[in-house]
């Protein structure tokens, strides 16, 4: 253990703006993509978020060598995205934004995220662990960390519902413990790495003043397509596996049956879920 808890780490933790979960998502336009109007920082990235702020304050922090790295792409908006990360904790930001991107699903996600690490891996060091939260609020697939993970050929361990620093047989690295319905398996792997947690790995820390006075300071890194090497084909509508073919508002949800109690309530009660094939 005394190898991995001493070794400064290059973390990235990928954070999404999605539609504030408070409100009805909308699909708009002739391509019916997402309304992300009222936007916000997924709050299942904040876990990925404190995980990673977790294992470089273990190591001495930033004056250790210690890197957490927030990293978003999408429209302009998405930069509160990182905003919200640099008021929490994250040490700096990088914004991929490019019209190109838009209507991106998770394989042109993945590629375009996977150019990203890449990119930094040549400029700012090799990256050690990508993190990332169990899903996204809005598309809710989960597939985006074994599709990075794959590209960039990083070792994966998904849904960890609890991380800490290890020295694996194959050298500094991570273990995590995976909750199953009825078991929970305890898995490693040795760094580079993708990790997904899931929402009970941690207790997510809110921004306070300072640090959202500190957050003003910190670099913030805007990078196009073309910066990081994806050709523009690859990703947004014209290189997505998936399209939406059409949509329509969800029906308005019907009245309740009311049963009144006039003495045989509970017969018309079990009636009632016998015609509805609950019993």
């Amino acid at each position: 253990m005394q190898e991995s808890a001493n070794r400064p780490l290059n973390i990235v933790v990928l954070v999404k703006h999605v539609p504030d979960t408070q409100f009805d998502r909308q699909l708009a336009g002739p391509d019916h993509t997402l309304d992300r109007s009222e936007s916000i920082l997924s709050e299942l990235d904040e876990y990925a978020l404190e995980a990673a702020l977790q294992l470089a304050e273990e190591r001495g922090g930033e004056k250790r060598g210690n890197s957490v790295t927030a990293v978003t792409m999408g429209p302009s908006a998405a930069a509160n995205a990182v905003k919200k990360s640099l008021q929490i904790g994250a040490y700096k930001g990088v914004h991929l934004l490019d019209d190109a991107l838009a209507g991106s699903d998770a394989a042109g996600t993945s590629l375009a995220l996977a150019a990203v690490v890449n990119h930094l891996n040549a400029t700012a060091g090799p990256v050690d662990l990508v993190i990332t939260g169990m899903a996204s609020t809005d598309g809710e697939t989960s597939l985006v960390p074994a599709q990075l993970a794959e590209r960039l050929g990083y070792a994966q361990l998904t849904f960890a519902s609890e991380l800490e620093a290890a020295d694996t047989a194959s050298g500094p690295g991570l273990r995590a413990r995976r909750d199953g319905d009825s078991y929970s398996e305890i898995v490693e792997a040795p760094f580079p790495a993708v990790v997904s947690v899931t929402d009970q790995a941690n207790e997510p820390r809110y921004p306070n003043f300072r640090g959202i006075m500190a957050a003003k300071k910190k670099p913030v890194t805007v990078l196009s397509l073309q910066e990081i090497g994806v050709d523009s084909a690859q990703v947004g509508k014209a290189g997505a596996w998936t399209s939406v073919a059409a949509s329509a508002p969800r029906p308005a949800r019907g009245q309740g049956t009311i049963i009144t109690d006039d003495g045989n309530a509970g017969v018309a009660l079990v009636d009632y879920l016998a015609s509805q094939k609950l019993i």
